[in-house]
């Protein structure tokens, strides 16, 4: 075990070496500095923060404006240990485990199980203290949604990481309330004298036409297209035209506050059946099964889909006119519904401090320079002001506000991980207008949203971001390793086989032996506590 532990240490020192550390330590200095208010008067304080970015972003985030103004302003250096893809998960537990930690790890994408399993380590501290003695703009954004408190506490009581939050409409009317939207080529209905679909049957019937005309020419018309089980891109929500439908977790709460599991009721089967039927008659991509994002989006920008299902189609087809978001089907017995997701935007560990911080004074108020509201803007999206790169922002000075500005063909995603920091963060719906316009992409959604998708959510509930304790937390994911598995293989099956019905006695029977009612027990003891 020594060895192992000696090998680990060497191992984290080249590291630290290789991404331009090298210091002595991994921590700073303890400054001891007390009341401390922004810019500091002292020379040469400096803060060792470990991070993750996009490759698109800079090697060193200090080359980022955002960073530079926030160093100007606080007078606080940040030297930053960054690291990209698989790599930073890699370090940042190295780190943790041998004890040489940094300060602070941003953007730390820790899971609810890790997070406990550190702070009862000792390795990451509570932040409880923290907040109520030196952090006002958070303090301000839990004043205004208290409801975000709840999901950053622990079981234990205790807080243990900064959240990002990211509010673009709410309720029902949330952008995040469905992921997968149905996209469909007008262009090929108009073309072709069809109507648009209002019911299953019909969508089967343009989905049949599209495959007897073959719009795109030379056989290379695809009448659907999706990645089966892949969130936003799977065929999921046309599953509600059957019952409950389904989302990403196969998760749905009843209005009566029971929790569900979408995969073993009865309208799954009959959806599933419904999915079959158009498998039959050779309307579904028959790559639909194994093929990949880039081979999905490529196929869609050489106008081959007659439908297909993404969060946003600029991604797939452009923003043309070809496509159109599908209104919502009624089902065999007439039903329209919509199923709801049970996303929203609150990531609960944007950023932790670990134990090896002599300096949480200074450290807290930094982080708390990122929940000021024009801050929180900036770090979500990008800045203003950039005489190199493309700019999200303009900054009005006469109305105080930072205004959107157009995309000019540039990829949002693109565009923004140049430039933005991600981190802990807050943004609000009573934010725009006031510090900031809303992203022209998201308000084109939520516009969608309100008009096609909402009036048809029966659903007054959804799941919430709980906090589950250890135990529950292992129980989870053991139970779901082999859970979740099973009910993707065995839906991607009967999609192609058709042996829904014949085998649907058996399915119930192995759901069981994997623990389903257990699962659905501890989500159900969640949910409860968390109302």
């Amino acid at each position: 075990m020594k060895k192992v532990m000696g090998l680990l240490l060497v191992m984290l020192s080249l590291v630290l070496t290789a991404c331009g550390g090298g210091n002595e330590q991994a921590h700073s200095d303890d400054y001891e500095l007390e009341n401390i208010e922004f810019p500091l008067e002292e020379e040469d304080v400096t803060l060792k923060f470990m991070t993750s970015s996009s490759t698109l972003a800079p090697e060193d985030p200090n080359d980022k404006l955002i960073f530079q103004r926030l160093e100007e302003e606080t007078g606080v250096h940040v030297d930053w240990l960054n690291f990209t893809g698989d790599t930073f998960g890699e370090r940042r537990n190295l780190a943790l485990a041998t004890g040489d930690m940094p300060d602070a790890i941003m953007n730390a994408a820790f899971s609810d199980y890790e997070l406990l399993n550190y702070a009862n380590d000792g390795a990451i501290i509570p932040l409880n203290d923290l907040i109520d003695q030196y952090m006002p703009n958070l303090q301000a954004v839990l004043e205004k949604a208290p409801e975000y408190e709840a999901m950053m506490t622990a079981p234990d009581g205790n807080i243990y990481s900064f959240p990002w939050i990211e509010e673009l409409g709410e309720g029902k009317g949330s952008i995040h309330s469905v992921d997968n939207f149905p996209w469909i080529n007008v262009q090929w209905i108009e073309e072709l004298g069809l109507d648009m679909p209002q019911t299953t049957e019909e969508l089967k019937e343009v989905l049949i036409a599209f495959r007897d005309n073959d719009p795109a020419g030379d056989g290379q018309t695809i009448p659907m297209s999706f990645i089966i089980n892949d969130g936003g891109q799977d065929p999921g929500f046309l599953f509600a035209s059957f019952g409950l439908g389904d989302n990403w977790d196969h998760t749905v709460v009843t209005d009566d506050g029971e929790v569900l599991l979408t995969s073993m009721q009865d309208g799954y089967k009959d959806a599933i059946n419904f999915m079959n039927e158009l498998y039959e008659e050779q309307l579904i991509d028959i790559e639909a099964f194994e093929h990949d994002w880039p081979t999905y989006v490529a196929k869609g920008q050489e106008g081959r889909y007659g439908m297909y299902f993404t969060w946003d189609k600029g991604n797939i087809t452009g923003m043309g006119d070809n496509y159109d978001l599908m209104n919502p089907l009624a089902g065999p017995d007439g039903t329209v519904n919509v199923a709801r997701t049970n996303g929203m935007g609150f990531d609960r560990s944007r950023m932790v401090i670990t134990s090896a911080n002599e300096n949480l004074e200074l450290t807290a108020k930094w982080i708390d320079q990122l929940y000021a509201p024009k801050q929180s803007v900036q770090n979500n999206w990008g800045t203003y002001g950039d005489d190199e790169l493309q700019n999200i922002f303009e900054y009005d000075e006469a109305a105080d506000m930072l205004r959107h500005l157009p995309l000019d063909g540039a990829a949002p995603v693109e565009l923004r991980e140049k430039t933005s920091i991600g981190g802990p963060l807050a943004i609000l719906d009573s934010y725009y207008g006031k510090d900031t316009t809303m992203p022209d992409d998201a308000a084109w959604r939520l516009d969608l949203m309100n008009d096609v998708m909402v009036p048809h959510m029966s659903a007054e509930n959804i799941y919430p971001k709980v906090f589950f304790d250890e135990d529950e937390l292992d129980r989870i994911s053991t139970i779901e390793a082999d859970l979740i598995p099973y009910i993707h293989r065995i839906k991607a099956e009967w999609i192609t086989n058709g042996k829904a019905d014949e085998e649907w006695d058996a399915y119930l029977a192995e759901l069981e032996r994997l623990n389903v009612q257990e699962w659905l027990e501890i989500k159900q003891e969640g949910y409860d506590r968390s109302q």
